[in-house]
């Protein structure tokens, strides 16, 4: 196990939590998982997330999520960010603004095509200035409209 391990308190979802991470992102499994009693619910788990390790535990309804703490998911092109947002969304996640979308379960993920980050790293400040602003217009990342707000600056 890793030196520092993110922990998420989940507000009694967490094995519904699992099985949709598990089922939508590559590289996730359940490492370890606690119940209460044999047939009971679960109560805390380790697990992998696109390969990060977590734990988590069930800490009841008083515990909420908050943006200041959200997975960034770098997505290595349009089809990538466009599969994962439909797959929160069919489950019951709530589109934000700027890449940023809220799970069914109350986590805020950002959905981030690797191009947009590169499109960032440009040493021209016009440029870099007219993809933020596309991104600020955007709720979804559109890697076609960033590309084009950076070729007309």
């Amino acid at each position: 196990m890793p030196k520092i391990t993110p922990f998420l308190m989940f507000n009694n979802q967490l094995e519904q939590a699992l099985e949709f991470y598990t089922t939508t992102f590559p590289d996730t499994s359940v490492r370890r998982l606690a119940k209460t009693g044999e047939d009971g619910p679960v109560t805390s788990a380790e697990f992998t997330l696109v390969g990060q390790v977590f734990i988590a535990y069930n800490g009841g309804e008083y515990f909420r999520f908050s943006d200041s703490f959200s997975l960034f998911l770098d997505c290595a092109d349009q089809a990538e960010v466009d599969r994962y947002w439909e797959a929160i969304v069919r489950a019951g996640g709530q589109p934000v603004q700027c890449g940023w979308i809220t799970d069914p379960f109350g986590l805020s993920w950002q959905i981030v095509p690797r191009r947009f980050m590169e499109l960032l790293q440009d040493a021209d400040a016009v440029r870099v200035q007219a993809v933020l602003r596309a991104m600020h217009g955007m709720v979804k990342l559109d890697v076609a409209a960033l590309e084009a707000a950076y070729f007309a600056a």
